[in-house]
């Protein structure tokens, strides 16, 4: 009840500055738009951070960790992003930075009204999840709005998709566009607590266009869903009348070419309350994923010597199993957020 009272007081004191009041870099204690690390002030959360470029050209993948998400003290919002096409790497930087404080300040708009039309604290932490789904599903399509209006970026054949998650309290929210994937390290069965195993459990689905709720819907908008000749097993996106744009995942900001196709940027929102059990939660993008097991991945970043540098051994596996795995094909951009939840056993 006190996390609550605390998330009303924070909100009277943001409501108390003025109704155009813009959520940014000031609703955070601390902003990493880069490879590093950032810790939590007044939690036990560690953030680490690593982007490696592929060999297709300018690196595509950008992210961004706000500590004390919402001046909130304990609140934490990562996000990783993953641009494709032309001007991708200009997409996936334009979301970056308009989703959080769009997220924000939809957010403080719900709870004002639950508060208004409840009035009582016991009814706002019992819809906490609800109000921050609502929220997602608002500032997605409010930015996916922006982008289509947007005089600086052509984002009719370019795109990005959009992996976050908020920390808030013992609650973890998270929100998927595209086919970037979170990943949650977890203490294994009572069987096996003892030898200090972790367990991965996937908590996002990768949205690619041959999932069969994918596919009905691309096919009820009249687009097709078809592999091309020389890459067999990877579905793509194309338009009823031309060759093109072959799109590998089903939803996706930006990409106007093909939204009338059936490829939205509504995120799938879920939720999972931690405990003390779930000891950290990986976001990566597709390029680690499309080479490293959601074990790998796990046990890669729960033997980390130093959990600073958690992400950037993920990343550098993945960027060998590549060169190992797929030889002759052109290693993707690797990116992966490490959020650790508590301190380090001493």
């Amino acid at each position: 009840m006190r996390h609550i009272s605390s998330l009303l007081q924070g909100l009277a004191r943001s409501l108390s500055v003025g109704k155009e009041r813009k959520a940014g870099d000031d609703d955070a204690t601390a902003v990493l738009r880069t490879s590093g690390t950032l810790w939590g002030e007044g939690s036990e959360t560690l953030a680490a951070v690593c982007s490696r470029r592929g060999e297709k050209g300018i690196n595509q993948d950008c992210s961004i960790v706000c500590e004390g998400f919402g001046c909130e003290e304990g609140s934490v919002f990562c996000g990783i992003f993953d641009g494709h096409g032309q001007w991708g790497h200009y997409v996936a930087k334009a979301v970056r930075e308009s989703l959080p404080p769009a997220l924000l300040r939809r957010w403080r708009e719900a709870m004002t009204l639950a508060s208004l039309i409840d009035g009582g604290e016991k009814r706002l932490c019992e819809c906490q999840f609800d109000l921050w789904r609502q929220s997602y599903l608002a500032a997605c399509a409010a930015v996916d709005e922006e982008l289509r209006g947007s005089r600086r970026l052509d984002a009719v054949h370019s795109g990005c998709t959009a992996l976050s998650v908020v920390k808030q309290g013992d609650l973890l929210v998270v929100a998927n566009v595209g086919d970037s994937r979170a990943v949650l390290g977890t203490a294994a069965d009572d069987d096996d607590a003892a030898s200090g195993a972790v367990a991965a459990v996937q908590l996002t689905v990768d949205f690619k266009p041959n999932l069969p709720q994918e596919r009905e819907r691309i096919m009820e908008c009249n687009g097709r869903v078809q592999c091309l000749a020389d890459e067999p097993g990877v579905h793509r996106v194309w338009r009823p009348d031309r060759e093109g744009p072959g799109l590998a995942m089903s939803r996706a900001f930006g990409d106007y070419c093909v939204k009338d196709c059936g490829v939205i940027s509504a995120p799938e929102v879920t939720q999972r309350r931690i405990t003390g059990r779930d000891q950290f939660v990986i976001l990566a993008t597709d390029g680690v994923w499309d080479v490293v097991s959601n074990e790998e991945a796990v046990q890669i970043v729960a033997t980390a010597p130093e959990r600073e540098k958690a992400a950037k051994r993920l990343v550098e596996f993945a960027v060998r199993a590549w060169r190992r795995k797929r030889r002759g094909i052109a290693v993707d951009d690797c990116s992966a957020i490490c959020l650790f939840f508590h301190s380090p056993p001493s």
